[in-house]
């Protein structure tokens, strides 16, 4: 059985699994500070340095054989920029011996092995920008699976993205975790002073947009016909501190996901440092 838990002070948590032990992460974003610049025309300096050192710091930390990343490895939604391109080659090249990668596509990740298929063993360049099928190679000198964005069952951990409905694999674990939203809230005191957080969303998947969707592939799934408890969802927050991300504890905001936050029952929210809020939508 699988266990997921977080790593204190840092967006990411370790997944204990059958066989070995694996870093989640979620929404790295590579490349971001030069989508800030011709999105936007904000001109951040480049922290690609700083992402890389923390995370390779984070995997020898944790003693992890394998970094499992929810999605949004890169930032540009079509072919990367040179820079973007030059981050992830030197961050494959840069992790610890005996790491491999599973990546879940995300959706800025559509055409990701298309600009690996020239020169790294493995991938076709085919660029599969549907986000159909499995993916595997190697980059940098590091062993590298790219998913389909509906997710992927890895011993008793469901990992999917979230921008998609999860396939019935996900659905079939005991944990089921995602990206995608960037949770954070919005705290407030009594001066008006305020600061946003990136936070950890931890509770039950409710079976009701489950049900509604009427899926066939989700037919005869246990806990949606009341015969076992729904799986533990972890929303995971982003890695990458730029992002932004979805204010969880304010009013009419938008959750990202197609099955958030209907999908969420009896979620609390935490703090990187472990800090417990409460429920996420009082905070």
């Amino acid at each position: 059985m699988a266990r997921l838990e977080p790593v204190p002070d840092e967006p990411v948590a370790v997944a204990e699994l059958d066989d070995e032990r694996a870093l989640v992460i979620a929404d790295y974003h590579a490349g971001y500070e030069v989508g800030l610049r011709y999105e936007r025309g904000v001109d951040v300096p480049s922290r690609a340095d700083e992402r890389r050192t923390r995370l390779c710091s984070l995997l020898e930390r944790t003693a992890a054989s394998r970094l499992i990343v929810l999605g949004d490895l890169m930032h540009a939604i079509g072919d990367p920029g040179g820079a973007e391109r030059g981050e992830l080659e030197v961050l494959f090249e840069s992790l610890p011996d005996g790491v491999s990668v599973t990546l879940v596509r995300g959706n800025h990740d559509g055409a990701i092995e298309g600009w690996l298929g020239t020169g790294y063993e493995g991938f076709d360049g085919s660029g599969n920008q549907d986000g159909g099928g499995t993916v595997e190679g190697e980059l940098g000198g590091t062993q590298l699976r790219i998913t389909d964005g509906s997710g992927v069952r890895l011993d008793g951990l469901g990992c999917c993205h979230g921008h998609t409905w999860p396939d019935r694999s996900v659905l079939e674990a005991g944990i089921v975790c995602l990206g995608h939203e960037h949770p954070t809230v919005r705290l407030e005191d009594d001066v008006g002073g305020a600061r946003v957080e990136r936070v950890w969303l931890r509770g039950r998947l409710d079976p009701d947009p489950f049900r509604e969707r009427d899926d066939e592939d989700y037919d005869g799934l246990p806990w949606l016909e009341g015969d076992a408890d729904p799986p533990e969802v972890v929303v995971v927050p982003a890695f990458n501190d730029l992002a932004g991300g979805t204010w969880t504890n304010r009013e009419n905001q938008s959750f990202l996901a197609p099955f958030l936050p209907a999908g969420l029952d009896s979620t609390e929210s935490y703090l990187l440092d472990g800090t417990r809020l409460g429920p996420y939508q009082r905070v």
